[in-house]
């Protein structure tokens, strides 16, 4: 399958965790995901699944997944191999996505699978393109874009949704305040990792 290399094409996914590190014995308990053609979503993947262990009651009131519900989930290894072929072809956005980016490395390490697109992260994007929001973290950009939302967040699906909602809204900043329409993926990428204050007259050569 060949990489869509347009940044409106794109999965945008969320992982809950049991905590803050694969390195430490930390697994993945919930992926949910969207996938955007043009702008539009298309699909969807949500699923539980059971780390082989108990969470701690932080976790279970943190992300509302409770040992009961994980319990009755498919194990990572079933879930993961599902969602390898839900991501092929596509890549990747999430917010804060080196956390999301180990998480799946890891999980899909343990299968023996892999992914061909790459990571962008919209909480690095947005730091550049909205410099004047109070806070880049999630639930805040939600609140300074007035992106709809169904007041549910820390459950991967709600969480996936409405980044995609924020990465259309960077997506329109670009064509509002710069005349960039339709980006390539690599330039996200690329704004992520600028300095703050070269983005202005970076973009303005680009438009």
């Amino acid at each position: 399958m060949s990489l869509t290399l347009s940044a409106n094409t794109v999965v945008v996914l969320d992982f809950e965790t049991t905590g803050l590190s694969p390195n430490q014995g930390d697994r993945a308990i919930e992926i949910g995901a969207v996938k955007l053609e043009n702008g539009v979503i298309v699909d969807r993947f949500q699923k539980l699944m059971n780390p082989g262990f108990r969470v701690s009651s932080f976790i279970a009131n943190y992300t509302g997944i409770t040992n009961a519900m994980l319990a009755e989930a498919d194990d990572c290894a079933t879930v993961m191999h599902n969602f390898a072929d839900f991501i092929q072809g596509c890549n990747l956005v999430a917010h804060n996505a080196s956390f999301d980016q180990r998480f799946l490395d890891a999980e899909l390490d343990v299968i023996q699978r892999d992914y061909d697109g790459t990571f962008a992260c919209s909480l690095l994007v947005s730091r550049r393109l909205t410099q004047d929001a109070p806070s880049h973290k999630l639930g805040e950009l939600v609140a300074y874009h007035q992106i709809d939302n169904d007041g549910v967040f820390h459950r991967a699906l709600a969480d996936a949704e409405v980044t995609a909602s924020l990465w259309q809204v960077l997506l329109d900043t670009l064509q509002s305040d710069y005349s960039i329409t339709n980006p390539d993926f690599s330039l996200m990428q690329k704004i992520a990792k600028m300095p703050k204050g070269s983005i202005d007259q970076f973009l303005k050569k680009q438009g």
